[in-house]
């Protein structure tokens, strides 16, 4: 199948950066805070209650400062210059909830928010900015036991250079020294890379709070850099993309040294593949390569899978399919009626006034992982 006009379009979405709207309301709420992911002391970017975003920058030097979020097309929100200096503005209307990458331009030049952390998305360090949702409770950093994620650097022969992969451990996990744990291997999205999982999706904290709820079992979990080639954004940009020197690393290489340094349960029914936008596309073309390594799938706003691609393969135990309802929620319903009528345990899942964006996936880890190695 060629996956290639599927690529472009996601990387189109990734390195846009800006989701649809919220309906828009009639006034804006004068209850503006500073956003979660703001640099410390510093009082912009804001957000407010209904999602919109206030920014303020300084640039006394500068005729013109837009920013990448916003409602202004794809020209992002243009700022106003104030006689002291700044250029000051507000989004047109509300953001979707959950976390955005943003940056500014400046006179035509591309910087980052001094005011605002740095994430790895679109292919470069860009700002990021958190608004407030309604079910945060999920990945709210909560006083319950924690795991712990680590960085690794494995070998790897095929392209000649130690890779790096962080490693989710749940809680327990250095204390019960006898005990082993099943493994999810989880992708980022394109323009992204490992640490996108930990940093933009809080998915130890997703788990933590699973595992302390009693929601979901205790699992290790594997996230590494998706591509072996460095390539350019821009259209077109993934025609040179290289799964299979990926799918190499990945099924020869990491799974190999994870089971050997990591207390494992390392057979095909206690591992399971992942993951979003372009890593969803990995998975899907690594799990059908290699069905005999994986027992579970999961496509988060990633492709579909159907049934006679999947025939005379060894069965999966879950496959799991999402989308944002900005998305088209149609595609996986349809799948995974189609699957479950074949006699597949097939599960979609929708998230509910999202795009392709982390919340989309956040919300899709949350109802994904209590049914992961549930046999």
């Amino acid at each position: 199948m060629n996956y290639r006009p599927l690529f472009a379009l996601l990387a189109l979405l990734a390195v846009q950066g800006i989701s649809k709207a919220q309906t828009t309301p009639s006034t804006v709420a004068d209850d503006f805070k500073q956003s979660s992911l703001n640099q410390p002391g510093q009082e912009y970017p804001q957000v407010n209650s209904q999602g919109y975003a206030r920014f303020k920058i300084k640039a006394p030097m500068a005729d013109s400062v837009k920013v990448s979020l916003g409602l202004g097309g794809r020209g992002g929100t243009r700022l106003t210059k104030g006689a002291d200096g700044y250029f000051t503005g507000t989004t047109e209307g509300p953001m979707d909830e959950g976390f955005h990458y943003y940056h500014l331009t400046v006179d035509g030049g591309t910087f980052n928010d001094p005011g605002t952390l740095n994430f790895y998305g679109s292919t470069r360090w860009e700002s990021g900015i958190e608004i407030p949702a309604h079910d945060s409770d999920i990945y709210a950093l909560k006083d319950v036991p924690h795991g712990h994620v680590q960085q690794i650097l494995f070998p790897s022969k095929s392209t000649n250079t130690s890779r790096r992969a962080y490693v989710y451990t749940p809680p327990g996990y250095e204390k019960e020294r006898s005990k082993k744990y099943p493994v999810l291997y989880l992708q980022h999205g394109w323009g992204e890379d490992e640490t996108a999982w930990s940093n933009q999706g809080h998915a130890n904290l997703i788990m933590d709070n699973l595992i302390s709820e009693g929601k979901s079992k205790p699992f290790i979990i594997v996230m590494t850099y998706g591509m072996t080639n460095e390539v350019r954004p821009g259209p077109g940009a993934l025609r040179n993309f290289k799964i299979d020197a990926f799918q190499t690393v990945l099924t020869d290489e990491l799974v190999p040294y994870i089971d050997a340094n990591f207390r494992t349960m390392a057979d095909r029914v206690h591992r399971a593949m992942g993951g979003l936008s372009m890593g969803g596309m990995e998975t899907h073309t690594i799990t059908l390569a290699k069905p005999e390594l994986f027992g579970s799938y999961a496509l988060l706003s990633g492709g579909l899978y159907n049934a006679k691609e999947l025939e005379g393969k060894a069965k999966p135990n879950l496959i799991f399919m999402s989308a944002g309802s900005r998305e088209r929620p149609d595609g996986v319903r349809n799948a995974a009626t189609e699957l479950k009528g074949t006699g597949y345990n097939a599960v979609a899942y929708v998230s509910e006034n999202t795009g392709h964006e982390f919340q989309t996936w956040r919300r899709s880890l949350h109802e994904l992982a209590p049914m992961l190695f549930t046999k």
